[in-house]
């Protein structure tokens, strides 16, 4: 079975949150408290996901006595693709690929060594055409 990780789950749920919200008063900022609370999610989680989430663009992070999170761009250009390397790291279905590292011990003698990059590439152009919009259901 294939499964994304809770961190990936959780972060769509608080994207969509501050989509909402961002939809309601544009300019405003998103505390990591205030997001835990309306998502009910521990506000340790929130506040890590929200950082892995920033250090790859998706929100953006302001300190200060105003400061909170915002979405970087509307929730019809966020991709689940992009959603998923923030949080999990590279999309494989496997780690053997051509330019993988962590192939098994019989990486070398494998028939199969590269012959999953075509799934990897189909799996990610999936992902990457499935926006944080559809899966709010606002299609």
């Amino acid at each position: 079975m294939i499964k994304l990780s809770k961190m990936t789950d959780y972060a769509v749920i608080i994207l969509a949150e501050m989509a909402t919200r961002q939809e309601i008063s544009k300019d405003q900022m998103l505390s990591a408290s205030g997001l835990a609370e309306s998502t009910k999610l521990p506000e340790p989680t929130v506040s890590k996901i929200l950082k892995l989430l920033a250090r790859k663009d998706i929100v953006t992070s302001t300190r200060g006595m105003n400061g909170g999170y915002q979405l970087n761009q509307s929730p019809d250009h966020i991709n689940m693709a992009h959603v998923i390397v923030a949080t999990d790291g590279p999309i494989a279905l496997t780690a053997c690929v051509d330019e993988g590292s962590d192939c098994c011990d019989r990486a070398n003698d494998c028939a199969m060594k590269g012959q999953w990059n075509p799934v990897n590439q189909a799996m990610q152009a999936a992902l990457e055409n499935v926006s944080l919009k559809q899966m709010m259901g606002n299609v």
